[in-house]
């Protein structure tokens, strides 16, 4: 999807708000035993600092690596992108939910001599609903609002718009 280093930026910048502010919000209602009104609210505060944190692990680590797990099983521009697009996904969800998780075990769980468990409960816990939500709605929505934001752009470079080659 993104072409340039700064659609690059803007894409990622998207996918690590719309992710950490769903995962602030899920991680808050377990915290206090179900949905409340609050949870919205509340998330809003951590997601700065939250979004900062995913943004520098997705960019040094995550990305680079699941752009080279997905490359080793689907070749970019090749068959059908929806596969290595999901590829993506999930390969940045398997590395990003553990790192993540550690983050938050560090700021909000309090642990102390059981860091190690809470931490791979909170993984645990929130993993599933990682992927769901990346898969089924951030990913989707994300590239749906990119490719919006940057029709234009896209349309003059010749660069797929709706899965469809633009007109020359």
């Amino acid at each position: 999807m993104p072409k340039t280093k700064f659609q690059d930026a803007v894409f990622s910048v998207m996918m690590v708000c719309v992710m950490v502010y769903a995962m602030e919000v899920y991680n808050i209602a377990l915290t206090n035993g179900g949905m409340t009104n609050a949870a919205f609210l509340q998330a809003l505060k951590d997601l700065p600092m939250m979004a900062v944190i995913a943004l520098v692990l997705e960019k040094l680590i995550a990305g680079r690596f699941a752009l080279k797990l997905a490359a080793k099983l689907f070749t970019p521009g090749e068959g059908k992108p929806i596969f290595f697009i999901l590829a993506m996904g999930a390969f940045t969800v398997c590395m990003m939910c553990p790192m993540m998780s550690c983050v938050a075990t560090l700021l909000y769980k309090h642990a102390g001599s059981q860091f190690v468990a809470a931490w791979v409960q909170t993984a645990a816990t929130n993993f599933l609903m990682a992927l769901c939500w990346q898969i089924f709605f951030a990913g989707p929505l994300v590239r749906f609002l990119f490719r919006h934001l940057f029709r234009k752009q896209m349309e003059t470079d010749g660069t797929a718009v709706d899965g469809q080659q633009a007109a020359a």
